[in-house]
C-alpha cells in the first residue's frame, strides 16, 4: 500500500503541470489511499466559524485559530475581519480598500469599546482596556504605513495588531463551552489551548493545539508531549510537498502504549463542524452524509497539524501525527477529502520554513509545552 501511495504522489506531481482541477482530483485520490497510518492510511454556546467571511479559503493558521475561539462578540469579529482582509488587498496594491478596513477597525475601538468590554469578566477588564489602548496605537501605525504605501510595514504592523486582537478575544472566553462525552473520560482532554515548541534537527517549530475544537485529540498530543514521547523520534514519512509524519514509537508497536492499561491508547475521530457547538465523534463527515460541511479547523493552512489513523478505523488514531504541507491555494477547505476525514487539532504558527526543509530520517530532538499546560485535564480514574 505504501508503494501504491508513492506512485500516486509521483502521478500528482506530473498533474501539477496540467492545472488546479487535476490537482484537486489528486488530493481526493490521496485521501482515499488507505495505507496504515498514512492518509489513505447547548445552543446558547457561541457557534464557531459562523462568522467566517465568504470567499477564498483562509490559509493563515493564526487567523483560523482566532475564528475558532468560542466567543460571541460581533464588534471584535468585525474589527478582526477588517484587519484580516488587509493582507489580501496588499498583494493587489489596493490601497483605498485598505484605508476603509483601517477605518472600520478604528470605529469599533472608538465607538464600541463598551460592547467589547461587555463580553469580558470584570476582573479581566483592566487588562482588556490596556489592550484596547495598544490597539488604538497600532491602528495609527497602520495609517502611517498606508500613507507612504509601505506594504511590508503594513503587513508587519497588521500582524502585531492582530496578535493584540487575539489577546482581547481570548479574554472573552470564560469557560470551556461543552462537556466531552463521558465515554471518553478515560482520555486526556485539553480544555483550552496549549503552545508547543518542537526542536527538530532542522530547526524549531511552534504550534498551537486547539482544545476548544478538538479537546481529546489535542489533549492526547499535549499529554504525550509532556511524557517526552516525541523526543528523539524520526520523521518516518516525508512526502514531497504533501505531508510530514512522526510519532511511530520504536519497536513493533505503532501507537502509544498506556502504562496504566498496557494497551494502545486509541483516540476517536473528533471533528467540530462550523455552526455546531460540539464535535462529532467516531465518524467521518462522509459516513454520516455531511461531506459538504466544513470543519472549524480545516486543512487549508500550510502547517495544519492532525492525527494520523488507519483508513478503515475512524477511532484508530494514537500517537502518530502529520503536518499538512500542500499549497493551500491548490487544496482549499471543502475541496479535498482530508477535511472531515482526519482530525486536525492545531496549526504551526512559527517555523513554517523549517517544515519545508525536513526530510525523512530527520528527528524531533525535543518537544515541550511552553504555554497552556494548565488546560490539560488528566483522565478520570476508573
Amino acid at each position: 500500500m505504501l508503494h501504491w501511495l508513492d506512485s500516486m504522489m509521483e502521478t500528482c506531481k506530473r498533474w501539477l503541470k496540467t492545472g488546479v482541477v487535476l490537482l484537486l482530483l489528486c488530493s481526493l485520490s490521496i485521501g482515499l489511499s488507505g495505507a496504515w497510518w498514512d492518509f489513505g492510511g447547548s445552543n446558547s454556546q457561541p457557534k464557531r466559524e459562523s462568522v467566517l467571511p465568504q470567499g477564498n479559503a483562509i490559509t493563515d493558521g493564526k487567523a483560523l485559530l482566532r475564528y475558532a475561539l468560542p466567543i460571541d462578540n460581533e464588534p471584535v469579529r468585525k474589527m478582526q475581519r477588517s484587519l484580516e482582509e488587509i493582507a489580501t488587498r496588499i498583494r493587489g496594491k489596493r490601497w483605498s480598500p485598505i484605508k476603509s478596513d483601517i477605518a472600520i477597525a478604528s470605529r469599533v475601538l472608538t465607538t464600541q469599546e463598551s460592547e467589547l468590554l461587555a463580553s469580558i469578566p470584570s476582573d479581566r477588564q483592566p487588562e482588556a482596556e490596556a489592550i484596547i489602548s495598544q490597539l488604538q496605537g497600532g491602528i495609527e501605525s497602520l495609517r502611517e504605513a498606508l500613507e507612504v504605501k509601505d506594504g511590508e510595514k503594513l503587513l508587519e504592523t497588521r500582524a502585531d495588531v492582530l496578535a493584540k486582537v487575539s489577546e482581547l478575544e481570548e479574554l472573552m472566553v470564560t469557560e470551556f463551552p461543552y462537556e466531552v462525552p463521558s465515554e471518553y473520560a478515560n482520555l486526556p482532554q485539553l480544555k483550552g489551548r496549549a503552545t508547543v515548541e518542537i526542536k527538530t534537527s532542522r530547526g524549531e517549530i511552534t504550534l498551537v493545539a486547539d482544545g476548544y475544537s478538538a479537546p481529546i485529540t489535542a489533549g492526547n498530543f499535549v499529554d504525550l508531549v509532556e511524557r517526552g514521547f516525541y523526543d528523539d523520534l524520526e520523521f518516518d514519512r516525508a512526502k514531497d510537498a504533501f505531508y510530514l509524519q512522526v510519532g511511530n514509537p520504536p519497536g513493533k508497536e505503532e501507537g502509544f502504549i498506556d502504562p496504566k492499561t498496557g494497551k494502545e491508547r486509541d483516540i476517536p475521530l473528533e471533528i467540530l463542524v462550523r455552526g455546531e457547538t460540539e464535535p462529532i465523534y467516531g465518524y467521518t463527515l462522509e459516513e454520516i452524509g455531511r461531506y459538504r460541511d466544513q470543519p472549524v479547523l480545516p486543512f487549508s493552512a500550510y502547517g495544519t497539524v492532525a492525527l494520523a489513523r488507519p483508513e478503515p478505523l475512524p477511532n484508530g488514531g494514537s500517537s502518530q501525527i502529520f503536518f499538512f504541507l500542500f499549497e493551500p491555494e491548490l487544496t482549499p477547505a471543502g475541496l479535498n477529502l482530508l477535511d472531515g476525514r482526519f482530525a486536525a487539532f492545531g496549526y504551526v504558527t512559527q517555523g513554517k520554513e523549517v517544515l519545508e526543509n525536513i526530510q525523512q530520517g530527520d528527528r524531533i530532538e525535543s518537544a515541550k509545552v511552553i504555554k497552556g499546560i494548565e488546560n490539560l485535564v488528566e483522565p478520570q480514574k476508573a
